[in-house]
C-alpha cells in the first residue's frame, strides 16, 4: 500500500521552515492564529474505541496510534449521535442528496495509509479507511458551471476545493483510523481526508457538502491561510 504524504521530496517545506512560520504565527504576524489552535486536545487525552485495538502497522508501515496524534478544533470537541447524523449533498447539483451514517459506512470502502501534515510543525501517519468524495458528487450529478466544492461541519467549520482539484487529487470522507471507529476527538462520525493538502484542509465532523460556481473563503482561509492549502507551498495567503 503506497503511503500518500503528498509532496514529492524535493518539494517539501523543512520542520524547521513550518515551525519558524508557526512561531510566526503564533506572535501575531499579520494578525493570524495558529490552526485550530482553540479547543486543542492532549494526546493522552484521546479516548479509544471500547473493546477495539487500533493497528500500529499495515502492510509494513509504522501508523501513529490515536492517542499520539495532537487534535484541533475551533470550537472543542463536537459529539455527535450516529443516528441523528447525516451528510447533506446539494447547491449545483442535479439531484440533492442526504446520506445516513448507515448509509455512509455501508458503502464501498478503501483503505490507505496517508500522512496528515499540521502548519505546528507536527505530522501523523494514520490508516485511514472510508470512501471516495467523488463517488458522493457523482451521485449528485455535478451541474456544468461548479467550480468549488465547499464542506460545512458541526462545528462551524468549513472549507473549500477546487472541483479540479478533487477530480485530480486523493479526497476520501474517512469514518475508521488505523482500523478502528473515528473517536469524537478525531471527526466521528466522518472527516475529510485530503492526502495533498495541509491539515487545517482535513474538516471533522462534516455536515454539509455543497458544489458552487462561486469560491469560497473557510473559516481558517479567511484569517490568512491558503484557500488552497497544497503541502508544496506556503500555508500563508
Amino acid at each position: 500500500m503506497e503511503k500518500i504524504s503528498g509532496v514529492a521530496n524535493e518539494d517539501k517545506i523543512s520542520r524547521r521552515t513550518i515551525i519558524k512560520l508557526g512561531i510566526s504565527i503564533g506572535i501575531g504576524l499579520s494578525g493570524i492564529a495558529a490552526a485550530g489552535c482553540t479547543g486543542q486536545v492532549s494526546p493522552s487525552a484521546v479516548s479509544s474505541p471500547a473493546g477495539l485495538a487500533e493497528l500500529t502497522q499495515y502492510e509494513g508501515q509504522r501508523l501513529d496510534p490515536m492517542k499520539n496524534i495532537r487534535v484541533n478544533s475551533i470550537k472543542g470537541t463536537q459529539h455527535i449521535e450516529a443516528d441523528k447524523y447525516s451528510i447533506g449533498v446539494g447547491g449545483l447539483v442535479d439531484m440533492p442528496k442526504k446520506y445516513s451514517y448507515s448509509d455512509l459506512v455501508n458503502r464501498s470502502s478503501l483503505k490507505k495509509v496517508v500522512t496528515l501534515h499540521c502548519v505546528e510543525g507536527w505530522d501523523a501517519t494514520a490508516l485511514w479507511e472510508g470512501f471516495p468524495l467523488k463517488g458522493l458528487l457523482d451521485e449528485a450529478g455535478i451541474k456544468p458551471g461548479a467550480k468549488t466544492v465547499i464542506f460545512y461541519a458541526q462545528d462551524g467549520d468549513s472549507t473549500s476545493f477546487s472541483l479540479d482539484d478533487i477530480r485530480a487529487q486523493f479526497f476520501l470522507v474517512a469514518h475508521k483510523i488505523n482500523n478502528v471507529p473515528l473517536t469524537a476527538e478525531h471527526g466521528y462520525p466522518t472527516r475529510l481526508v485530503a492526502g495533498e493538502k495541509w491539515g487545517y484542509k482535513w474538516l471533522k465532523w462534516i455536515t454539509r457538502i455543497e458544489l458552487s460556481d462561486q469560491e469560497y473563503k473557510g473559516y481558517w482561509e479567511t484569517r490568512g491561510y491558503s484557500n488552497n492549502g497544497d503541502l508544496n507551498k506556503s500555508f500563508l495567503a
